[in-house]
């Protein structure tokens, strides 16, 4: 009787755990995102800081890139989670500014990783001066959807 008692509590118990259980299928599937993700280079020192994206924003929008400077859109890379899509500004032979035009964002988790994974991919661009950088544990997708588009705009660029 009390093995019975137990293991009728034990199933309601699971039951009432499993409805509350939120997934996230619930938020919207298609976002635009609302920020763009921007890094620049002032003379030595770099920054890797969100800025509110434009409508329709223009070459060098967002980055603080100097008039002699030219923009290159990179592919937008599909990954499992949603297209990546980064745009560099090129002054001279140097990488002088990065944006992220496109980034998963679909749920609170989505921003969690990119909040902290795009940042660190941007200042990574901007030290290493190539697309030879290194992934962010725990943002997989959105750093091998950033390599590529990245490829993709420094093929375009020439460098």
């Amino acid at each position: 009787m009390k093995r019975i008692l137990v293991t009728g509590l034990s199933t309601v118990s699971a039951v009432v755990l499993l409805f509350s259980y939120h997934t996230s299928t619930a938020s919207t599937l298609a976002q635009t995102p609302t920020s763009v993700y921007s890094g620049t280079v002032a003379g030595a020192a770099s920054t890797a800081t969100p800025g509110t994206s434009t409508a329709g924003g223009g070459a060098g929008a967002g980055n603080g890139a100097s008039s002699g400077s030219t923009t290159y859109v990179g592919s937008a890379v599909q990954t499992r989670y949603g297209p990546v899509q980064v745009q560099l500004t090129v002054g001279g032979s140097q990488i002088t500014g990065v944006d992220v035009l496109q980034y998963p964002n679909h749920d609170s988790r989505d921003a969690q990783i990119n909040g902290y994974a795009l940042p660190v991919l941007i200042q990574e661009t901007l030290d290493a001066q190539s697309s030879s950088i290194d992934m962010v544990s725990g943002a997989t997708y959105t750093s091998t959807g950033y390599q590529q588009s990245l490829q993709s705009a420094l093929d375009q660029a020439g460098l």
